[in-house]
Formats: C-alpha cells, structure tokens, sequence
C-alpha cells in the first residue's frame, strides 16, 4: 500500500479483496494500531443489514456499550448504505436485494495520528437489484464517522 493509510481507504480496500490481499492489509492495519473486522449480510430487508453489521461491531469488540459509540456506528453505516442504495435507502419494499461484504474498521483518520481522536469507518460492497439471479448489479458505499 502507497503512501498514508487512512481510515476510510483501509476500509474500502478490506471489503473489496480478496484472501491474499486480505492477509496483506490485515499485516499493514494492525501494525499502525486499526482494530476492523470483515463480514457478509444480505437480504431484502435494510435493517436485517443494519442489525448483522451492528451486531459484529459490538461482538468483535470494535464499539463499546455506550451511546455515542452506538451512534458513531449507525451514522457510518447509514452514509455507506446511501452509497449502496443510492437516493432511496430501501431494499424490499421497492423489490431490490443486497448482497454485500462490509469491513468495519476503527482508530485514527490517518493511520498512527490520534491528534483527533478516534473514528469508525464502514465499507458495503457487494451487489443490489430485483429478487432475480441475473439482475444485480456492483454497489460500493463508504460512511466514516468520529467517536
């Protein structure tokens, strides 16, 4: 990896590869002090999304129990899920499904610099569309948020 890390490039990079990248970036964000974790969710229902990712952030450890940590990781999900769902953030009640990987990564903005404190990044990528294999398409969203 090139130049800086950053929060929301680390993020982006760990949902999009593949297990070789993967091991890479691990090797490079733990170096730098990011705590993240990579999953899978998908379905037709937004907040069966929403739960699957909140749910693995507090399990892996990657938010505490308290609201602003909570808060901190809804509104990072809800700016990538804009991204996947593009205006209208909406799955089965106007019949599209999503199929996605997201990484959840947490620490610095710039990797190493906490001179503002700490954030959390959440990347969506994977596929939406009708109910119908064959009529997906790529999706990709980011939302980065401070703690």
């Amino acid at each position: 990896m090139n130049g800086k890390i950053t929060i929301g490039k680390l993020a982006v990079l760990l949902a999009v590869s593949d297990p070789v990248e993967e091991r890479e970036l691990v090797q490079i964000a733990g170096k730098v002090g990011y705590k993240f974790y990579k999953g899978k969710a998908g379905s037709m229902d937004s907040e069966k999304i929403f739960a699957a990712v909140e749910t693995a952030a507090k399990r892996r450890g990657l938010v505490q129990d308290q609201y602003r940590e909570e808060h901190a990781i809804y509104h990072a999900l809800l700016d990538a899920f804009h991204g996947v769902c593009r205006g209208e953030v909406a799955l089965g009640s106007i019949l599209r499904s999503a199929g996605l990987i997201f990484s959840i990564v947490r620490g610095p903005r710039i990797a190493e610099d906490y001179s503002d404190g700490e954030w959390l990044a959440v990347a969506l990528y994977g596929t939406i569309g009708a109910p119908i294999k064959g009529y997906e398409h790529e999706v990709m969203g980011l939302g980065i948020n401070h703690i």
